[in-house]
């Protein structure tokens, strides 16, 4: 579900130009491009991110991303080729899939009305009369399903879909609006839950705990379960921008992997107040987070209209931090559709690469989760819900279903920190 590359000199230069008197901080990510595109790198890596955030340089790295972004094609006003590395994961310009065609449809109705609502005509009659004609006549030209078997579901799209204009609004960033326009102030207050303790939350990871607290109900070291971690504020603030911005630029083959559609640190998921929140986490979890800095960020909307989410996996990282952001309520909450994760207590061999253990899964149960009975945490689905565990741990969406509308989806946020650690739960944790 992502990628990353050895440590490269685009860091390097990306501290030069923080230094630079030349140097340029986008308020707007689209607002304007200076002139110094050849110091930026296409895009920023694992290592860049990680790099920034040692030091907590939170505007260092907001700024690095924000001037990545602006100079790619996400921006309506470049005209240049998407990394390859965008492409292969499914953030090209020159592909769909009916389910996410069928979202960016609903998000452009639901900005019509906020911009109503806010009295802002002139970009209501542009997503009225440009962006959702446009979707609609490329969403009817798109086949069934089961006749997109050889792409497994993905759509290309034709001459006469470019003809419609679908090469000028797909997968742009047609609407992005920051923390700071919604909310000005909400830098003057912490963004977590004030009445946790994070010392006990910290010592039923490493099982140091005989009862288990309120607020972390997993008997598992490196598995914990946290109700209620963002102040409520901040929720109702993520939750807005996970819903408005327009930067869900990836669509999974739906035939393969089902129906999400995803956001990225490295393709405009880089709001100041998801990198702060990395920082409070990493901060009040310093035991866990030792030596594991930021490595990489995402968020998946998951479609209503299907039920399963994404297949058994494990991410390379140290520490993997799931929390729930979907709307009160849109979970159905039906027997045998839990919503959350499984979370299975085993991990890749020494031996194994990533490829390996994430693509061959029933190789995986045969030869590691079947042995183990398949033991596993389950943790149902709630909003505001945190998930943390051992990034190599195997773990897989539980079957859902949830209330349809925009507004309605299944949405998770998930930031990875640190470097995986592999080999037998016993031995790692």
């Amino acid at each position: 579900d992502y990628y990353y590359n050895n440590m490269t000199i685009a860091a390097a230069f990306l501290l030069l130009l923080i230094f630079s008197a030349t140097a340029v901080l986008l308020v707007h990510p689209f607002s304007s491009t200076p002139a110094d595109d050849e110091f930026f790198p296409p895009l920023a890596d694992s290592s860049d991110i990680s790099y920034f955030f040692a030091n907590y340089d939170l505007d260092g790295l907001h700024w690095a991303l924000t001037n990545i972004f602006a100079r790619s094609a996400r921006n309506p006003s470049v005209s240049k080729e998407l990394p390859q590395e965008l492409v292969a994961r499914g953030g090209g310009v020159s592909y769909t899939s009916e389910y996410k065609l069928k979202h960016d449809l609903a998000q452009a109705r639901y900005l019509v009305k906020h911009f109503k609502s806010s009295k802002e005509p002139e970009r209501a009659a542009y997503f009225e009369s440009k962006v959702i004609p446009t979707y609609e006549k490329v969403l009817a030209n798109i086949p069934p399903l089961e006749k997109l078997e050889k792409t497994k579901g993905l759509y290309a799209f034709t001459k006469e879909d470019y003809s419609l204009g679908i090469g000028d609004v797909y997968n742009k960033g047609l609407f992005m609006t920051s923390a700071d326009e919604l909310d000005p102030s909400w830098r003057h207050h912490g963004l977590l839950n004030e009445q946790l303790n994070f010392d006990i939350i910290q010592q039923e990871w490493f099982g140091e705990r005989e009862e288990m607290s309120t607020t972390a109900s997993s008997s598992i070291p490196g598995v914990i379960v946290i109700d209620n971690l963002l102040d409520q504020r901040t929720l109702s603030l993520i939750r807005e921008l996970l819903l408005k911005n327009t930067w869900w630029y990836q669509t999974k083959t739906p035939l393969e992997f089902g129906k999400y559609v995803g956001s990225y640190i490295d393709d405009g998921l880089h709001d100041p107040i998801l990198l702060e929140l990395a920082k409070e986490l990493h901060k009040k979890l310093p035991r866990i987070m030792n030596g594991h800095y930021l490595k990489y960020m995402w968020a998946y909307k998951y479609d209503s209209e299907w039920e399963s989410g994404i297949n058994l996996h494990a991410d390379e990282a140290a520490v993997n931090v799931n929390i729930w952001i979907s709307m009160e309520g849109a979970d159905l909450q039906e027997d045998d559709y839990g919503g959350g994760l499984v979370v299975y207590t085993a991990k890749p061999k020494q031996s194994w690469d990533f490829k390996t253990y994430n693509t061959n899964t029933e190789f995986v149960r045969k030869e590691l989760l079947e042995p183990s009975n398949f033991a596993n945490v389950t943790v149902k689905h709630k909003p505001n819900r945190c998930v943390i565990f051992d990034s190599a741990l195997f773990h897989q969406t539980q079957k859902y279903r949830f209330k349809k509308g925009y507004e309605n989806g299944r949405i998770n946020l998930t930031l990875l920190f640190g470097e995986m650690k592999k080999g037998t739960s016993k031995e790692e944790l």
